[in-house]
């Protein structure tokens, strides 16, 4: 019988995306010889005992499955008819801005989706021996089992006939599929990981295949480096860069290997040339885009579809594949960012070690000064500590910078709008409503209804008369003429990147919303729910990720308070809209987790008015809550309307067990999404520590609101140290500590502040060079946002 086929869930990737529900499956080929290495290294006693090892990782899963992200990328585009996810993604590209979906990301899963499923029909084939006709009549024949079983390429069913295919014309059709899987990873790796998996077993060992009658197919290597079975969660001790490296010597133009190998090496934590390898992909992207632009741009005005078709430009929907963008520019932007971040928080902690000594001895030696006494001398132990904690100091805020400057690009692909401005929806509701209202005009006797399908008064035939054509009604019977009817202007776009900028639009609305006062009129509470109805932001599955990364870079360069605090609300504005349904379903984001937790143990540094979760929750319908939705100017959406609130009902009616169930669900939930959670025992500690974070959460909201008399919601995304358990990351611990212990940044060095002295001086204090902090440049990136992203591109080129 052929292998389950495994769920797309199965992703153990880093950022925790679960662990896979599939049993283990022993590998076809034997293991190379890093597979069979022992596991984090075991002592030399233990070689005796070579064949207990697997029991250490029994799972054996192709490569793939443990890439980052993978979990971003699921979604109704994996079921839905290709044909379909077509006709949409070119809907998607000529709709207006913003669009609905990034146009990019959007036409590559529609390439990868045929090609995986061309590679897959051709896999099967190959694996059953069957010529199509057969196949096709031993599916239409077989049932049950049968038919499932043919479906998988086991070769069983009736009606198939004598025809077979020969063993070379099985090798070519495979090597076609390869072609094509090949071609999927390229475009995107994680997006074709989530396809695969979504597809039939037969595609695991269709590469192998091909190497064994042929060791030099490049293809073949590509993409049994994505195929090759290895222990579960051992990503990099078994996974050797040879492969990598061969394809890359022998594509040199080509960046999505690059890419490949930069993200291998973010699991065996080799930073500084993944960094480069995707600085080197980027500057290849790069040029191919621009040689494509020089013969024909990608972006055509609507005027000229009109004038090259001659008709309505949206009635030719089918966009050619040389003229459709790629996102690979924006997947190597997002990465790189990612590395840079990850090595700014490596030097975190060595900033900070013996730095609470130092100041201590400083003081020490200042006191001594004030009363007259030889201040104690420096020692070489000391100097030497202060220097290590200088250059981590410098590789923290440099790496931030260059963090934040790639995800300040990434963000720049992306168009958001805050839809009508509610002053202008109000005074259109207005208007409209002055020139005709109920369909009275101003001087005029009531018009005739113009819809088509008004019931009759007769209840007995509800449909017989209400099907009847429509004639042009007299325009100067039912409202004036609609030419003189108010327009709403177009609404502003901006790209995502403006917001972040260090000058914002000044058309942009407040967010939060000001709450709504005892003298707000119903026509302005509805004229702002108009407007907001307009809101919207293209959506990428990486997008919520980058906007929370990007806080957590400002908390590393150490923006001010106030900054950060714009910075946070334009972020929240951004995340409660982002949705991309019905193409991708909600992606988990572990910045997001990271940033709610640096808030926490930083104590609301930046001063937010609510809750992180409050900020970022989309507006609820209309008469569901009291206030605006999205975070009111200072309490919850369910506060204010007392029991009687319809947003808040069925949550203040949960009773205590129904309580204890949901959090007990939610922990469940989280703890799966634990990379650290690998067996049993860790499971159930996890989820034990994040009831009892729950709990803590609840007795502390509940002293909070006997304080301000303002409820809070149940938080989801908490996480802390956890007394057997530890919830919270390095990674936020680390950004937690930099936000509480180190050494701030003036108010000067914000995005205006004075030149007083000349960029990278120090100034000596005790004797020792300390870090001018006073610079523009330290204090902020103000100044990154108007600099062209590809300017910094050679500086880049190392990371050092």
């Amino acid at each position: 019988m052929a292998r389950k086929k495994k769920s797309p869930q199965t992703d153990v990737a880093a950022n925790g995306n679960g662990s896979p529900s599939t049993g283990p499956s022993p590998p076809t080929p034997p293991l190379p010889s890093p597979a069979r290495a022992s596991p984090g290294g075991a002592p030399p006693s233990n070689n005796k005992k070579a064949a207990p090892e697997p029991s250490t990782s029994a799972l054996i899963i192709c490569r793939n499955k443990h890439w980052r992200y993978i979990s971003s990328f699921h979604g109704p585009w994996l079921q839905l008819p290709p044909e379909v996810l077509e006709s949409l993604a070119h809907s998607n590209y000529l709709s207006p801005r913003p669009h609905p979906i990034d146009p990019a990301v959007f036409y590559d899963l529609v390439k990868i989706r045929k090609a995986v499923d061309e590679a897959t029909n051709l896999a099967v084939r190959a694996t059953s021996g069957l010529t199509s006709q057969a196949l096709s009549n031993s599916l239409n024949a077989g049932n049950g089992m049968l038919g499932g079983a043919a479906a998988l390429g086991i070769g069983y069913g009736g009606s198939g006939g004598n025809a077979k295919l020969s063993r070379e014309r099985k090798h070519r059709m495979r090597e076609l599929a390869t072609a094509k899987l090949s071609q999927a990873y390229h475009l995107d790796e994680i997006a074709a990981s989530v396809a695969t998996m979504q597809s039939a077993s037969t595609l695991e060992d269709v590469a192998q295949l091909v190497l064994q009658r042929n060791p030099g197919d490049v293809d073949a290597k590509y993409v049994h480096f994505f195929h090759e079975k290895i222990p579960s969660r051992m990503m990099a001790q078994c996974t050797p860069l040879a492969t990598l490296n061969d394809i890359i010597a022998e594509r040199p133009t080509d960046g999505s290997p690059l890419r490949t190998r930069a993200l291998t090496r973010i699991f065996k934590e080799d930073y500084v040339n993944s960094a480069k390898d995707l600085s080197d992909g980027l500057s290849l992207a790069r040029y191919m885009l621009a040689q494509h632009r020089a013969g024909k741009d990608q972006l055509v005005l609507a005027k000229s579809m009109q004038e090259q078709y001659g008709r309505d430009w949206r009635q030719e929907v089918k966009i050619p594949d040389e003229d459709q963008p790629n996102s690979l520019e924006t997947q190597l932007l997002f990465h790189r960012a990612g590395v840079y971040f990850t090595i700014a928080c490596q030097h975190v902690h060595a900033a900070l070690d013996g730095l609470k000594e130092e100041e201590e001895a400083k003081a020490k030696r200042e006191a001594e000064s004030a009363q007259g006494i030889e201040p104690t001398p420096i020692s070489a132990e000391e100097r030497e500590g202060h220097r290590r904690r200088f250059e981590a100091r410098k590789q923290v805020r440099m790496n931030a910078k260059r963090a934040l400057r790639d995800y300040i690009a990434f963000l720049s692909h992306f168009d958001y709008t805050p839809g009508i401005h509610p002053d202008i929806a109000e005074e259109f509701l207005r208007r409209i409503g002055n020139t005709t209202t109920n369909g009275y005009s101003k001087d005029r006797k009531p018009a005739t209804n113009p819809r088509l399908l008004d019931s009759s008064s007769n209840p007995s035939s509800p449909v017989s008369e209400a099907l009847v054509p429509h004639r042009r009604l007299n325009s100067q019977a039912h409202g004036g003429d609609r030419a003189t009817w108010p327009k709403l202007p177009p609404p502003e776009i901006f790209q995502v990147s403006q917001l972040f900028s260090a000058t914002p639009p000044a058309t942009l609305p407040p967010y939060p919303h000001p709450a709504p006062s005892a003298t707000t009129s119903a026509a302005s509470a509805a004229a702002t729910a108009f407007a907001d109805s307009h809101e919207s932001i293209t959506y990428h599955p990486l997008l919520t990720d980058a906007l929370h990364s990007l806080l957590l870079c400002h908390a590393l360069i150490q923006t001010p308070p106030k900054e950060l605090l714009r910075h946070a609300h334009n972020a929240a504005r951004l995340a409660r809209v982002c949705d991309g349904y019905p193409i991708f379903l909600a992606a988990r984001s572990p910045a997001r987790a990271d940033w709610i937790e640096v808030l926490r143990r930083a104590g609301n540094w930046i001063h937010l008015v609510t809750t992180w979760e409050n900020l970022c929750r989309p507006a609820p319908l209309p008469g569901h809550a009291k206030s605006g939705g999205g975070g009111g100017s200072g309490g919850d959406v369910l506060a204010k309307g007392g029991n009687t609130g319809n947003g808040g009902g069925n949550e203040r009616a949960e009773t205590t067990a129904q309580k204890r169930e949901r959090q007990k669900h939610e922990a469940i939930l989280e703890a799966l999404a634990d990379e650290r959670v690998v067996d049993e025992e860790s499971f159930q500690r996890a989820v034990r520590a994040r009831e009892r974070r729950m709990r803590e959460d609840e007795e502390a909201e509940v002293r909070a609101n006997v304080q301000a008399n303002s409820p809070a919601p149940p938080k989801r995304w908490a996480q802390d140290d956890g007394r057997e358990y530890p919830i919270s990351t390095e990674r936020a611990e680390a950004i937690s500590r930099w936000v509480r212990d180190a050494q701030p940044v003036s108010e000067g060095g914000g995005a205006g502040a004075k030149k007083g002295r000349r960029k990278g001086k120090g100034k000596k204090v005790g004797g020792l060079l300390r870090e001018d902090t006073n610079t523009g440049l330290e204090g902020s990136v103000g100044t990154l946002s108007h600099r062209h992203p590809h300017s910094e591109e050679l500086h880049d080129r190392h990371v050092h």
